[in-house]
């Protein structure tokens, strides 16, 4: 399983249209195939800072994802609404046995 972090800080006045960006991009992962799931969060102490989580059965469908016009557009479609660059994080499960 590989886990996904996207963190972005947005400005504020772009929020909204950060959000139905947001929405739209996830609609579009949920019919990915190796797609587990993906949640958009915001901060509790901070409204304006998000991370989308997402999870997938292996690298490769993920790997696809990232190489695909669907996830460029969405980065291009939302760099002027950023505070600044997003950080990304990526984990893979680990058996605790």
């Amino acid at each position: 399983m590989i886990t996904f972090g996207l963190n972005y800080d947005v400005k504020a006045e772009h929020v909204d249209e950060f959000v139905g960006i947001a929405k739209k991009a996830l609609e579009l992962i949920n019919t990915l195939e190796g797609h587990v799931k993906t949640v958009l969060y915001s901060n509790v102490e901070k409204p304006n800072s998000f991370m989308i989580y997402s999870e997938w059965e292996s690298d490769e469908p993920f790997r696809n994802f990232m190489r695909s016009d669907a996830f460029k557009q969405v980065q291009t479609m939302s760099v002027d609404m950023l505070e600044n660059r997003p950080k990304h994080s990526l984990y893979e499960s680990r058996k605790m046995s």
